[in-house]
């Protein structure tokens, strides 16, 4: 599970809804879910391998990087092709 935010500011009110427009400044993806609880572990030094089945896709190859830059081993980390 990947979290992505979008952070931005409020400018007005839309005309069509009582919702907020925002016009977006940032943006940042995160682990989330599990991947949050691997971060967590990971800076308390603990030692981390991820098991388990993707699909082939953006996100995939997304979540993938984000581990590799917290440096946990994904190679049980299985590629299903029609995921």
């Amino acid at each position: 599970m990947i979290d992505h935010y979008l952070w931005g500011a409020c400018e007005r009110v839309s005309p069509e809804a009582p919702v907020q427009v925002v016009n977006i400044d940032n943006e940042s993806t995160l682990l989330g879910g599990a991947g949050n609880v691997i971060n967590n572990l990971k800076a308390l030094g603990a030692n981390v391998d991820v098991i388990g089945i993707v699909g082939r896709c953006e996100i995939s190859d997304e979540l993938k990087g984000l581990l590799d830059d917290i440096e946990v081993d994904t190679k049980y980390m299985f590629i299903q092709q029609d995921r």
